[in-house]
């Protein structure tokens, strides 16, 4: 399960982790437009209302930590998308300023004529550290908090996006739970 995973995160998906304020300087909105047009799979049944119904179940069927905790949808990796870190205040849903810069670089990307046709899921990530049911809630409002900066300050119509928090229930990193990989915001092309 764990292996196929894995592979599922590096064979099926265009994912990519933009870190730190550097590397978030660099970042391209053509490089994002790339990644979320391509569909390696036909979409189904991924939406922000299953995630978060899957997210909650998990806690209240596995408790405890999150080491080697299997994905909670293997389907959400095959699909197209994007990761990028985007810095909030701590333990807050305010989007530090040295972030705005790359959540500006999602608008254009979503403004894109190639990506016109598509809705996302804005899927925010935390690590592990905290309580897990405060993880969900703190990763859905990072999560609504970007969805609000791209519908207001960037006009990209909300019709297109979703937003849900997984909290540490999907750690890019499974065996350390803790590391900092594992608190991004990731972009999900579910189709049109």
């Amino acid at each position: 399960m764990y292996f196929r995973y894995l592979l599922g995160i590096f064979a099926f998906s265009a994912l990519l982790l933009v870190s730190g304020a550097e590397a978030q300087s660099k970042l391209d909105s053509g490089d994002i437009v790339e990644s979320l047009q391509k569909l390696e799979t036909v979409p189904t049944g991924v939406t922000a209302a299953l995630l978060r119904k899957q997210a909650s179940d998990s806690i209240r069927a596995r408790p405890g930590p999150a080491l080697n905790r299997p994905p909670l949808s293997d389907e959400l990796n095959s699909l197209a998308q994007f990761t990028v870190e985007i810095n909030f205040d701590f333990a807050s849903a305010v989007i530090r300023p040295d972030s705005y810069r790359t959540v500006g670089r999602i608008a254009d990307a979503l403004h894109h004529p190639q990506l016109l046709g598509y809705r996302f899921l804005i899927i925010g990530h935390t690590d592990a550290k905290g309580g897990r049911e405060a993880n969900l809630k703190l990763s859905q409002l990072r999560a609504d908090a970007i969805l609000e900066a791209l519908t207001t300050s960037f006009n990209v119509p909300a019709r297109r996006l979703s937003a849900v928090g997984l909290g540490e229930e999907q750690l890019r990193d499974p065996a350390h739970p803790e590391a900092a990989t594992n608190r991004r915001v990731q972009l999900v092309n579910i189709g049109n």
